[in-house]
């Protein structure tokens, strides 16, 4: 207890003392001497904070409770706690993070800041663990590195309920889709890993004839050097284990910088990687701002692979600070601005919701169907997706309908609210419109829906941007809710070429409405846009109309333009087994169970010539070596 009870006081004076004095520091000793006489765990339904570990029992069904997650380092395989109070540690400044929906008095966890220097420790770290690809972890055999993170993934599952928690308040997610994000996360894996075990490319282990010729080979990938990972905010799990662990299992050394929003979630991972049989020198931690630790790594040229989910920009700067860019291999997924194509046949003759087909009718895609996936595309996880769709196209005379018929459906359909809120007296309704992770994406709302108000567009829904007062929350969360991060969507009709949401990906709750001429003014649009990820395309070819053509046309245009064309269906990145690309600004490499594999390792091809006589010399010979190698080894 009294060592429980001193980190705590260290911990948490430190923020007070440097900006309210005296008073605000009698009040919390007395808070920790209270704490020495009862206990040092959380109770059920007790806020976490710095008193309070975030391993405490706390029940799953309280989601309304935040978490704290303390601050630590992980080096050489080991988990280090950070306590900047102490003067004698000389461990990482530390970051309060407060995350979408905690009051600015009350953190929700704290991220360590680390140097330049610390990050190039981190760094030498990884050199060492890499060796020249002759590393402990690059040198086992392929079924040693499954294993490896086969426990890293069954240690990582018991720490579901704090992820899913750290998701709900760090980033807005409401418990439906944070627990998806996990359990998605621990599927890909497991089938990343089958993939290896079944794929003769990724397992073989005969040697194979050349046709016509002496040559027998054997191909398997391998590694190919240290890689650094930068995963996003909106799937700080998901998205970065979709680089970060098939460039594990492939043998590579990776270092993650941990992001600055959503990186709470990685620091409960540390001690899953640190019980787990992944060697010491096969992961490396950054934390801190990129602009402090990144530029050493990327300067030092021992960079090998850059695995970035984010903005151009910054992948530019990256890309452009390493010396020899020309061997750096890239997996780069950035913005998108993705294309809602409505065809005239969806709209000519159809009453929303009328006639003989209904949106649950199997054989016929209605006009239900087309808005229900528009809004689902535009504003799911408040529309931070990639692959959200970002602007919608409808034939000129028909905007202002569509708009309208959108903002009925979030007036009746999206419930707006805090991530672990229920609605209708239903327990598996959660809040669809939660809050932003913090106040500058609010702010770039906020300068995209001025932009586009002053130059003639309209918002159709009622109250649609406005921001929910701390006053309307605090009816419900007095003490733990700061609700002005929470924003309506927005249905705006009228939008055009000269407004910045016509360009710019807005990664928030607006939907912008465009009409055009004609097809070409859609194909133009894709054609000239900076980016090239995905479009959707809606049309059911009714009443004769030229809609079939008009799609072939469409697609045939966008084959060599995006990355995917999906027909009366949202953009999305599932089932990931299909392949998930992109081109121009928006994206570099292929997302998939197999492609990632591939995108993180190179094929070494291991060759001997067998004579044409009779002789099984060579044979028998290659055969003895390959029991000996751990590369060739069988799995």
């Amino acid at each position: 207890d009294k060592a429980y009870s001193l980190y705590s006081f260290n911990s948490f004076i430190y923020p007070i003392r440097t900006s309210n004095g005296n008073m605000k520091f009698w009040n919390v000793t007395i808070a920790i001497l209270f704490l020495q006489i009862t206990s040092g765990s959380c109770k059920a339904g007790q806020p976490q904070n710095n008193n309070c570990s975030s391993s405490s029992p706390i029940t799953a069904d309280r989601w309304d409770t935040p978490p704290y997650v303390k601050p630590h380092l992980f080096r050489r395989g080991q988990v280090i706690s950070v306590n900047k109070n102490d003067e004698d540690d000389n461990s990482a400044a530390v970051l309060p993070i407060h995350g979408c929906c905690s009051s600015s008095s009350r953190p929700i966890g704290a991220l360590p800041q680390m140097t330049s220097n610390e990050a190039q420790q981190i760094l030498e770290d990884a050199k060492e663990g890499w060796n020249h690809g002759n590393g402990e972890w690059t040198q086992m055999t392929l079924g040693q590195r499954i294993t490896a993170v086969q426990t890293f993934t069954e240690e990582l599952k018991q720490s579901r309920t704090e992820l899913i928690r750290v998701l709900m308040w760090e980033i807005g997610k409401n418990y439906n889709d944070a627990a998806q994000e996990f359990d998605r996360t621990m599927i890909f894996i497991d089938q990343l890993i089958a993939t290896i075990q079944t794929s003769a490319e990724f397992s073989a282990s005969d040697f194979q004839n050349i046709p016509n010729t002496k040559v027998h080979v054997l191909i398997r990938r391998n590694a190919f050097g240290i890689v650094l990972v930068l995963g996003p905010y909106n799937y700080p799990l998901n998205e970065t284990y979709a680089t970060l662990i098939p460039a594990l299992l492939m043998g590579n050394v990776v270092i993650l910088k941990i992001p600055q929003v959503g990186g709470l979630a990685h620091l409960l991972t540390l001690q899953a990687f640190q019980r787990s049989k992944i060697p010491a020198g096969a992961m490396h931690f950054i934390t801190g701002s990129g602009r402090t630790t990144l530029p050493p790594l990327m300067e030092s040229g021992a960079i090998d692979g850059l695995a970035f989910i984010g903005g151009t920009g910054a992948a530019d700067k990256l890309i452009k600070a390493h010396p020899a860019p020309h061997r750096l291999k890239l997996f780069l997924q950035l913005e998108a601005k993705n294309m809602a194509i409505v065809l005239k046949d969806m709209l000519e003759g159809q009453e929303e919701g009328g006639g003989a087909t209904t949106a649950d009718d199997d054989d016929h895609y209605s006009k239900d169907n087309m808005l229900n996936d528009i809004l689902t595309g535009a504003l799911s996880y408040n529309g931070q997706r990639c692959t959200a769709l970002k602007i919608v196209m409808v034939p000129k005379g028909y905007g202002m309908q569509v708009a309208q018929e959108l903002a009925q459906r979030v007036e009746k359909n999206l419930f707006i609210g805090m991530p672990w809120e229920t609605h209708n007296d239903d327990e598996n309704k959660y809040s669809k419109i939660t809050p932003l992770p913090n106040r500058k994406r609010i702010q770039y709302m906020q300068e995209l829906l001025e932009d586009a108000i002053s130059k003639g567009a309209v918002i159709v829904n009622k109250n649609g941007g406005s921001i929910v007062t701390d006053d309307d929350a605090s009816q419900n969360y007095p003490e733990y809710v700061d609700s002005s991060n929470l924003m309506i969507p927005a249905i705006l009709a009228g939008v055009t070429s000269d407004m910045r949401i016509y360009h710019e990906e807005q990664f928030g709750p607006l939907v912008p409405i465009v009409e055009y001429e004609s097809i070409d003014d859609v194909l133009q649009y894709g054609l000239h846009s900076p980016h090239a990820q995905q479009v959707s395309i809606f049309t059911n070819n009714q009443g004769g109309s030229d809609a079939e053509e008009e799609a072939a046309a469409i697609i045939d245009t966008f084959s060599a333009v995006y990355g995917k064309i999906n027909i009366n269906a949202q953009c999305g990145r599932s089932p990931d087994s299909v392949p998930f690309a992109a081109r121009k600004s928006s994206g570099q490499g292929v997302m998939s169970i197999e492609q990632a594999l591939r995108e993180f390792s190179v094929p070494t091809v291991v060759s001997y010539n067998q004579p044409q006589s009779k002789s099984t010399q060579q044979r028998d010979m290659m055969q003895t070596i390959q029991q000996h190698s751990k590369f060739m080894r069988e799995l």
